[in-house]
């Protein structure tokens, strides 16, 4: 678990009011700022102002979430994440959870913005898990922020009495992170950022969500920069976003499972009925994965994402995959296609995590991204936080101008529109190279789901 040191409390007076976070020997940090309020199935409402001084020195709550009611630690790769990321760590869940935790310099004037949306499939995560510090970015000059969004059924269900009402439905976590953004564009100079500087960070579903957001032609002017770790590209039809209207039916027997006869009914049921009735749902049926995630709802994903991916926002991008991903040789195949069309900078993260068998697994590099790898109970060497060094170096100077490269760096080429150029993470070195299908290949075989 990453150890912090607090000098003492810090106060900050900005246009939403006063708050009073912590001061630490590299940056100041406040915790769990709330950015909108939504009520359950209903879609988020920016927060401009709280009452009294905000206490900003914890983390605020999580989105209710099913891990947090059936945890399932018989399954070892569920074993191996908890002690990956969330070993020592508590947290709180509540369904007021759309809060940020900010990370600044001591000094912050004009700095570049980096705005972090976190992974978990579209059903799990928490802003504050155990990598996610801005410490090491505060050093180089960049604020940091990272979202909470909700998620599972209270980010995704559909229904059409919501879009009666509402003229959409579903998709309340994505509409979480595009108000994240535009409260991050509205707020973010009074703690010293640059709000016409902003990076969009993502991992996994947090990637994903974020591809999503690039595809839309209405965002356009609202960030400047994307970077997606194991989440750019077009996937498989199977996995792409499904109509809203096409997954109504599921979620009127999510309904049914927890002993409701309306959404009504449903929006006034306990949390604990809610996961137990998607814990039914998960024996029950084994697409559940393809319900709980964003739609195309008109508006957010205004079309088939597939007719949208050829037009993505014309914006600078940093795309990156591991040697052990889900799906390896196909994050690496999507990733790789999306870096060429867009001209990103793309890296291959190849450089095994120690400690297991596990390789470059699946989120592995969030550690090295951060700087975040003395929180981990791994045996990281020099040439572990070598590689950190760099990747934080890298991402600071991508925020900053849209090209990572810097004094002191190993050279990093943008990919070309038919040409494949990637940095490539390795035990050794950092330097251009290539990806070795084979060997993604086989770790999809062997190693696709990390195991405790």
């Amino acid at each position: 678990m990453l150890k912090k040191t607090i000098l003492g409390p810090c106060t900050r007076v900005c246009s939403c009011g006063t708050l009073t976070g912590n001061e630490r020997e590299d940056c100041l940090e406040f915790l769990g700022v709330p950015y909108a309020h939504a009520g359950r199935f209903a879609y988020a409402v920016m927060a401009d102002s709280w009452e009294g001084v905000l206490d900003a020195t914890q983390p605020g709550p999580g989105c209710p979430q099913n891990r947090a009611w059936h945890e399932h630690l018989e399954n070892p790769t569920r074993l191996f994440y908890k002690k990956e990321y969330r070993e020592g760590c508590e947290f709180r869940y509540s369904e007021d959870c759309l809060n940020l935790n900010i990370f600044t310099p001591k000094q912050a004037e004009g700095c570049p913005v980096i705005l972090f949306f976190h992974g978990g499939g579209f059903d799990s995560g928490i802003n504050s898990e155990d990598p996610f510090d801005g410490a090491a970015f505060a050093r180089h000059g960049i604020i940091t922020v990272f979202a909470n969004y909700r998620v599972g059924p209270l980010g995704y269900l559909t229904h059409p009495d919501i879009r009666a009402s509402c003229g959409r439905d579903g998709n309340f976590g994505l509409d979480d992170q595009l108000t994240a953004i535009r409260w991050v564009r509205a707020h973010i100079a009074d703690f010293g950022g640059d709000a016409d500087n902003l990076t969009l960070l993502g991992q996994s579903a947090g990637a994903i969500s974020i591809q999503y957001l690039c595809l839309n032609p209405q965002n356009a002017g609202l960030f400047r920069r994307a970077a997606m770790m194991s989440g750019a590209g077009l996937f498989p039809r199977f996995a792409l976003p499904r109509r809203a209207e096409d997954t109504h039916a599921y979620w009127e027997e999510f309904i049914r499972a927890a002993g409701c006869s309306s959404l009504g009914e449903l929006k006034k049921a306990s949390l604990d009925t809610i996961f137990d009735a998607m814990e039914a749902m998960k024996e029950q049926r084994r697409d559940g994965i393809y319900h709980t995630m964003p739609v195309i709802d008109g508006l957010l994903i205004p079309a088939p994402v597939d007719e949208l991916y050829p037009h993505p926002l014309p914006i600078d991008y940093l795309v990156g995959f591991t040697n052990a991903d889900m799906y390896a040789p196909v994050m690496a195949h999507i990733g790789s296609r999306f870096a060429r069309e867009t001209g990103a900078y793309l890296y291959y993260f190849d450089l095994d995590a120690p400690g297991d068998d596990n390789a470059a697994f699946h989120s592995c590099d969030l550690r090295y991204a951060f700087g975040t790898l003395e929180g981990s109970w791994r045996p990281y060497g020099a040439r572990d936080h070598e590689a950190s060094g760099q990747l934080v170096s890298y991402l600071a100077n991508f925020a900053r101008s849209g090209d990572p490269n810097g004094p002191g760096l190993p050279l990093w080429r943008p990919c070309e529109k038919h040409r494949t150029r990637l940095l490539r993470i390795a035990p050794r070195t950092t330097a251009m190279g290539h990806a070795n299908y084979a060997k993604l290949a086989l770790h999809m075989l062997t190693k696709g789901e990390p195991k405790a």
